[in-house]
């Protein structure tokens, strides 16, 4: 298991204009584009169509719900044509898929098979193909490559909103719609075109690198393969459930709505942080030892939310936690799947353990929601997160050293 990655231009300059284009293809994509902006829409087309919030937020329902069933798809299809042509038809689907939300005329079955065709043609736009091609540039920067490209999605995160308010405020949510969609098409593609690009050979699919690797059964009948299934159930579970439910959480400890707003601003930026700086870590220390260490944070972060009287600076503290462990999730994943299982079926291989993702992430703010529902404090949710990400980091650490891999000339 885990064939080099290695060819002559592994960490060499010109990987860095492909990380370029990966952060700006990954920050246009699917993940965070329309996770951001349907807030912004969500009023404008209630007050249009009458529909009501419920209504409108399962429209995130259904993409993921596509985006699960079609990974392990676009898996393998980032595994048979590459990075290169997957994110060059991807790009400009999703981006058309978006500005098609801006012909609603109001029918909400339309509405939400607009939002199935975005998972299903958006989905080559996700994590996978950008981070395939950071492995195939870099051995010794690889993790910091990684990091960065996935900063994108913070960036976005920290950007579009006061973008689509704007724009919504000027010119309403239809010509919104429009123009954020254009933006992938315009910005982000032509830089897909002119950078992103695999080394000559593509480290990743050469037969005399990747010819001795397993097939993809053979890869899921091995214990690393399970301890990591496993460990990326319970990490989303336990990042991604306080989000959601965090100004409700800030609110049971007697927090303002100014307090909650000035508190929970500072997550967007430690997730970048976490992405940038996990990825630097990836680097230097062997990955499972230091995701025990990164997930310490938002150990502590759950601990302190967990507790009475909090104030606004250990509040602050607890977000600043929680958020570095998130930006380090889709680092750790990336780095661990190229490192364990090599090159062959990096795609496939990810779709996966992306399917685990969002499965825990999807079952995690429904729980947190249910244990307020039954005890009116989030204190026994965010203690059973602490032991989530516990066991999680313990499953790592069982993973072993790495397979022999090693770097380019």
């Amino acid at each position: 298991m885990g064939a080099p990655l290695d060819s002559s231009p592994v960490d060499s300059a010109k990987g860095w204009s492909v990380v370029l284009a990966g952060m700006v293809g990954i920050a246009l994509g699917l993940s965070p584009v329309p996770f951001y902006t349907i807030g912004m829409f969500a009023p404008e087309l209630a007050r249009a169509y009458g529909w009501s919030f419920t209504q409108l937020m399962t429209c995130l329902t259904v993409q993921t719900t596509v985006v699960v069933l079609s990974g392990p798809l676009s898996g393998f299809a980032l595994d048979r044509f590459g990075a290169r042509v997957v994110a060059l038809w991807s790009v400009p689907l999703f981006a058309l898929s978006f500005m098609s939300l801006a012909l609603n005329n109001g029918s909400l079955p339309l509405f939400y098979a607009q939002w199935a065709i975005m998972g299903l043609v958006g989905a080559g736009t996700l994590n996978a193909t950008w981070t395939r091609l950071a492995n195939a540039w870099f051995f010794r920067h690889r993790g910091l490559a990684i990091g960065l490209v996935s900063a994108g999605t913070g960036i976005t995160g920290f950007a579009i909103k006061p973008f689509a308010a704007w724009l919504i405020g000027h010119y309403g949510w239809r010509m919104g719609f429009a123009v954020i969609g254009a933006l992938p098409l315009v910005v982000a593609w032509p830089l897909v075109f002119a950078l992103f690009r695999a080394p000559p050979g593509d480290a990743l699919r050469r037969p005399d690198r990747v010819g001795a690797e397993p097939t993809v059964w053979a890869v899921m009948g091995t214990r690393p393969f399970w301890l990591m299934a496993a460990a990326f159930l319970l990490l989303p579970f336990a990042l991604t459930a306080p989000i959601p439910n965090l100004e409700n959480i800030l609110k049971t400890q007697g927090f303002s709505l100014p307090q909650i707003g000035a508190v929970a601003s500072a997550f967007g930026l430690a997730v970048v942080a976490g992405r940038v700086g996990g990825g630097w870590v990836l680097d230097r220390v062997w990955a499972p030892g230091a995701a025990f260490g990164v997930l310490l944070l938002p150990m502590a972060g759950n601990w302190l939310l967990a507790g009475q009287g909090l104030s606004p600076g250990m509040a602050t503290l607890a977000i600043i936690g929680m958020g570095l462990g998130s930006g380090f999730e889709f680092d750790l994943l990336a780095y661990l799947v190229a490192r364990y299982f090599g090159a062959r079926h990096y795609g496939a291989i990810y779709g996966f353990f992306y399917v685990m993702i969002a499965i825990g992430a999807g079952i995690g703010p429904v729980a947190y929601g249910r244990v307020f529902d039954m005890t009116g404090a989030y204190g026994a949710a965010l203690m059973g997160g602490i032991g989530c990400l516990v066991l999680a980091a313990v499953l790592l650490l069982a993973l072993g050293p790495y397979p022999q891999e090693k770097a380019g000339d």
